[in-house]
Order: structure tokens, then sequence, then C-alpha cells
């Protein structure tokens, strides 16, 4: 019988996946031996990439012991299926139990087929968000209440050993795939100088979760900080924004300044007029009529509204749009700001909120062009330090690709002094579960946003994405969040031809 053939592992994939802070998924129903391997080979990259590589044993024994242990439920599942017991009774709980081991073992092709045929999965997720690697093994079936007290039991008992010795001297029932195994990895984290706290099972009604956060190492994190503030200290080799961005900014922040002055200095701007005129006339603003007239429009969009205008006009005067890897990001920006504004429309309706959201989507990505802009004398002066620190050069590459560009947007965000609410959609909108209360709506609506944008160009999938900000905005299931995506993608298109 021939063997089947070795899955091929995308560095390219990977290196994205790591530079973009988005989700990397491997996803099986049966985990057959390939598979296994193939995940021993990502996670290999995965860490090879963020100079990670000296946890790559601890880190597969992990992973490998979860895969098996969501294999396992799986196969609970099915198993108590066809034999008619209820996994939720305790009394066939103990009797299925009993018989799953013996049962299944001497048929094991017939429940995996099952598993497939019930869209019963094993996903594994990679994922690398504000310095921290998360790693999450996911299956879509819900724990049940004596199968989580096991665990969180396995957990706590950990707590008292200090050696894998120590474990392996007690005795354990092995008739639950978390048994002496999760004791093991509980151990293994420690090794690698992390507590239980690093390590968390979640289950919910669709899925159940085994995630471990993983910090990077003191070094990594240190050459990371070290190239960072050097992009913003070196930031005014950028040129700065323009003289009537600057001289209007003045006349806005004083109070005896009337809207006339100001719509009077914006008309000596053509394209920043054309900027406002055509804001005004856009689907936010749902006009009867055209409007041509820059004191009508600067009526219309208000102080605060013109205050975000410079904003973004200033940003892309600043950063350019003159490449096509620029012209796509400033695309993808455009199409998250417009996501953001109609999710906050429909489901907010915060006239304060609507402008925000909209500036923040446009800014949210302005991280990743910092380094096109730069002058190629402060690239010879990043890698020169690189040399001096022995900083490897792929931290160098990573983050000139974009990696940790939420954090480097918002430091140069907070040097060009945005207001809080700007920076904080910047800095947290990878992981809107970092973001101040008070940061919440916003946040969320650009995260969303940008997901929205993400799943579209099929990049992740429903079921990876942060349930918090989703339940904040009212969106329940795939169906709704897929005709949201629909909807906004095609009054997008409408507005581009507009």
């Amino acid at each position: 019988m021939a063997s089947a053939p070795e899955l091929a592992v995308d560095e390219g994939k990977i290196k994205k996946a790591i530079q973009s802070g988005l989700p990397l998924t491997i996803t099986t129903y049966t985990l057959p031996k390939e598979i296994e391997i193939y995940i021993e080979q990502v996670i290999d990259a995965f860490l090879r990439h963020t100079d990670q590589t000296k946890l790559k044993d601890y880190i597969v024994y992990c992973v490998q012991e979860l895969v098996i242990n969501a294999k396992k439920a799986n196969t609970k599942r099915v198993f108590f299926i066809e034999r008619g017991l209820d996994i939720n009774d305790e009394e066939d709980y103990k009797y299925g139990m009993e018989k799953l081991k013996k049962e299944t073992m001497g048929n094991i092709d017939h429940y995996l087929q099952m598993q497939k045929e019930k869209g019963l999965y094993i996903k594994v997720i990679l994922q690398i968000n504000k310095n921290t690697i998360h790693i999450e093994i996911r299956n879509n079936v819900k724990v049940t209440k004596m199968e989580l007290l096991r665990i969180q039991d396995k957990i706590a008992r950990s707590r008292q050993y200090k050696t894998l010795e120590d474990a392996l001297n007690q005795i354990f029932d092995d008739s639950e795939g978390a048994g002496l195994g999760i004791v093991i990895l509980v151990l293994m984290l420690k090794k690698i100088g992390l507590d239980d706290e690093y390590f968390n099972i979640r289950t919910t009604d669709k899925y159940t979760s085994a995630a471990i956060s993983i910090p990077l190492d003191h070094a990594t994190l240190e050459n990371i900080s070290v190239l960072s503030d050097e992009i913003v200290e070196n930031i005014n080799d950028l040129p700065p924004f323009p003289e009537n961005i600057m001289f209007l900014e003045k006349l806005i922040a004083d109070p005896d300044t009337n809207m006339a002055t100001i719509a009077k200095q914006i008309s000596t701007d053509p394209a920043l007029t054309a900027d406002l005129l055509k804001i005004v006339n856009s689907a936010q603003y749902m006009m009867s009529k055209k409007v041509d007239n820059i004191s009508e429009a600067v009526n219309m969009i208000g102080i605060n509204g013109i205050k975000n205008l410079l904003y973004s006009y200033g940003t892309v005067k600043v950063l350019g749009d003159d490449t096509e890897d620029k012209k796509k990001l400033w695309e993808h920006s455009y199409r998250t700001a417009f996501y953001a504004y109609n999710l906050v429309k429909n489901f907010k309706n915060d006239p304060n909120l609507l402008d925000d959201v909209y500036v923040g989507g446009i800014l949210h990505d302005m991280g990743k062009i910092i380094f096109s802009n730069v002058h190629p004398e402060l690239l010879e002066k990043i890698k020169g330090v690189c040399t001096d620190k022995n900083i490897p050069a792929s931290t160098f590459e990573n983050l000139s690709a974009g990696m940790n560009h939420a954090e480097l947007g918002a430091m140069i965000a907070e040097k060009w002094n945005f207001p809080e609410i700007l920076v904080g959609a910047i800095r947290y909108h990878h992981v809107p579960g970092d973001a101040p209360a008070e940061l919440k709506n916003i946040v969320d609506a650009v995260y969303i946003a940008n997901m929205f944008c993400e799943y579209e160009n099929g990049n992740t999938a429903f079921d990876q994405l942060d349930s918090a900000p989703l339940e904040n905005y009212g969106i329940n299931s795939q169906t709704q969040f897929d005709t949201l995506i629909e909807k906004f993608s095609s009054s997008f298109k409408k507005e581009k031809q507009a």
C-alpha cells in the first residue's frame, strides 16, 4: 500500500501570518500520521521565524498531547451517540467510559469515519500578537461538567509536583485522555518558565478550546523594543505634516476661530477641499442633493469631523500612496474604515463614535508602511544596530514586513500627538480584549471591520474570531456575519463607483 504524500510546509504563508498577526490554522477530522508530522513541521517553522527554536520540543509535546485529547473527545462523542447514551447523564457516562476504550480501539477507523461524517474537527491555531505566541487546539464539542472537573483536578494536582519523576510516581486512572498527559504538559510549561496560568481550558456551546500563551523570551522582546524605539526616535526622517494641516490644527484649537475662517483655510488646499467634499457627499451623510460649498460642508462635518479629516489626510500625505504595495494597504484601510463606520451606524448609532471609528479604520495599519517611508540611511542605521547588538536579521525582517505593526503605529501616532481614541484603535485592533473599557466600542468596531476584510480574502475563518467584540455588536452567528459582509461590500463598491 502506497504511503500518503507528505504535506508541504508553506514557509511564505507562515511568515505572513507572523508578520501580520493573523492566525495560522491546521484543520483535521481524523488526525492521520501525516497530519501529525505536518503539525510538528509547521510548529518548527513558526518558532524558527520567531527566533524561539529552543522551545520546539516542549511546544511540540504540548500540542501533540492536546491534539490527541481533542481526537479522543470527538471519538467519545460519536461512540456515545452510536450507543444511544447521554454523555451528560452520570450513569450513562460511567457506563460508556467502561466500554469506550475496549470497543473503539478494535474498530477505530469506523469511529474516525463517523467523526468526519458528523463534522467533528480538530483545529490547531498558531498566532503571534502583542509579543506573545498563542497556541490553541479547538474541537467543536462541548466539554461536560464531569470532564471539566477532571481536567481542572489534574491541573491543580500538577502544582504540587516539581519534577516529572514526582508525577510519574503517582498512579493515575488512564480511562480519560486528560490524565497524566495534562500533568506532564503543565510540567513542560514549567520547564520554560510558565506556570499553569498560561494554560487555559475554555468551553462554549459550540466548541472546546485548550490554549497556551507563551510570551516571547526576554532577549527577543528586548530586540523588538530596541528596533521599534530606534524607528520611532528617528521618525523625523519622515516628512512633517503639511504646513496647511499644521496651521488648520492651530486654528481649530483656538476657541476664537469661527467656522468661516476654517472653511476659508481649507479652500486654499485643493486636495483637502476635494477630500472634504467627497466625505460630505458620500453615503455617510445621505444628502438629498450634492454639496459643493466649502462653508456648508464644514458646518455639516463639524469640528470633530474636521480634526479627523486632518489626521487621515495628513497621514496619507506623509506616508504616501506612490507604490502598488502602499495603494493596496490604503485600499484595505479605506475598506476597513467604511465597514467600521457602517457597523457603528447599524449597531450603535453614536454620532461621536461614527467620525472617530472611520478615521480609526483608515489609520489602523499605518505601522505597516513606516519602513517603506524611512530613508535608506535610517534602514542602514537600524541594520547596524542589529549587527552591534547581535540582533538576528530575522527580527528586523519581521518588523519591516509588519510584525508588531500595531504597537509601532501607535507609538508613531503618539509622537504625532493623535488623540487617545485613535491611538487606541491602532494599538489594539488585533487584541481588542486588551483595550481599556472606554475604548471598547471603537476598538471592537475596527477589529471586526479588519476581520471582515481578512475573512473576504480567505485569511481567517469565522470560528477563529474573538467572540467578545462580535457580541458587543450583536453578531451571533456566521450567517449574520456573512450577510453583513455581503451588504457592506456591495455598498463599498457602489461608493467607489459614485
